[in-house]
Formats: C-alpha cells, structure tokens, sequence
C-alpha cells in the first residue's frame, strides 16, 4: 500500500479524490461487496486529509458507488447496480424516470420510512445524519450540496433498518442522477433555496432525534412538497413562501 502512495500527488478535493479512493481499492484488488479501507487509513495512504476523504466518500456515496453501514462500516457497490437499461432498439435515454414520477415516488416512501427510523435509528445513525446536516450547511456551491443533501436522505432510510427498503430507494436515487432530474434542480437552485432546504433539514433531523413522529413525517412532507414545487412550478410552491 505505502508504495502506490508514494507515486501519486496529492489529488484536487473532491471528485478528482474520489476517484483516487476507487483506484486505489481496485489496486488492492477488492471489488463490489468488499469492505473499504478506513478514513484514516485512507488519508494515510494518499496523503490527505480526513476530512478531504469524508467529502470524497460523501460523492461516492451520492453516485451510489458506495455505500454506508453504520456500525459496520463502508463497502464498495456494483456501480452498475440500479441503472436504468435502454430499451430494445438500444437507444439510451428513452427509459429516463422523469422528475414528476421521482417526486411521486419519494412522497410515498420517504415519509413512510420515518416510523421506522424513529423507532430503530441508533445514536450513530443521528451522528451520521448530523454529519450530513453539517456538510451541507458549509457547502460552497450546488455541487457540494447536492452530494450532502443526498446522503443525508439515503442517511435517513439507511436508519430504517430495513435492507428491501433501502433497495427500493437506490433506485429513487439512480433516477436523481438522470439528466432531466439535475438540470431542473440546478436551474431551480439559489443560495435562499438551499438556505431553506437546510432549516428543512435541520427541523426534519431534530425531530427524529427527538422520536417526535408526528413533526417528523410533517417535517419532511413540506420539505419535499416545496422541492417539488421548486423543481416542477407546482402549486406546492406556497411552501416556499
């Protein structure tokens, strides 16, 4: 390991080093399923800081490349798990979830899942969640907090403790990746927006700290009701006022 390192430079933050972490892994030979080294022991071998790697490890985690265990550590994911395959003339694209029906879908399944985090979610479940509230509170532009505000919602159905849950929600999350999704949400972006979906964050994490059920499901049906709103010019957008 410490000679791999000693021939790379020091790598630009963010996904220049997110990158790095994957092929150093791939270096030693791990693939899908296997455990990933850990922070410190990545900043050792690249030559980096802790928190560079953490908010590396956050990117890859919202490119669902990765994934978080709390308790039990990060593994490597099949990074083709949950694409969306063309269809039978082969053209890409024509199966692209649309904003309207991710929407949809995260309004069924992201309040439901509150139940369970309230009633499972464990001290470093809210310290992860925390993690991503605070990451999201300094990020410097949309980018940055685009990856916070994913792992901070994959952070909230990970506490389920539910493995089929989670594995209907990455596909929630492959969609968020697709081109129409990203380019309504970055024109609907502005510093007052994530300003707001910040204090909705906070609300949302305090009152599943709390196992306040009722202000938590309440919490995060606003939230994505004025997301929904801002990404789609519904009526949902008296939220945002």
């Amino acid at each position: 390991m410490a000679s791999s390192s000693a021939t790379v430079k020091t790598p630009a933050y963010g996904h220049e080093l997110a990158e790095l972490i994957l092929a150093h892994h791939r270096a030693a030979e791990t693939g899908p399923g296997a455990r990933m080294m850990t922070e410190r022991q990545l900043a050792s071998d690249l030559g980096v800081t802790r928190t560079m790697i953490r908010h590396a490890l956050a990117i890859l985690e919202a490119e669902g490349r990765i994934s978080r265990e709390v308790g039990r550590g990060t593994f490597l994911r099949d990074s083709s798990r949950g694409r969306v395959t063309t269809g039978t003339d082969g053209r890409p694209g024509d199966q692209e979830v649309g904003p309207a029906d991710v929407m949809v879908a995260r309004r069924l399944i992201e309040p439901q899942v509150l139940p369970l985090v309230v009633a499972w979610a464990t001290a470093r479940d809210f310290d992860e969640m925390r993690r991503c509230l605070d990451g999201g509170g300094t990020a410097a532009n949309y980018d940055e907090f685009e990856v916070w505000d994913f792992a901070l919602h994959h952070a909230i159905v990970a506490a389920s403790r539910n493995r089929l849950l989670l594995d209907m929600y990455a596909v929630i999350e492959q969609a968020r990746h697709g081109a129409i999704w990203g380019s309504l949400k970055r024109r609907s972006d502005s510093l007052e927006r994530r300003a707001v979906y910040h204090q909705d964050h906070v609300a949302l994490v305090d009152a599943l700290a709390a196992r306040d059920l009722p202000v938590a499901i309440a919490a995060m049906e606003t939230h994505l009701q004025r997301v929904e709103g801002n990404l789609l010019g519904t009526a949902s957008q008296r939220a945002d006022g």
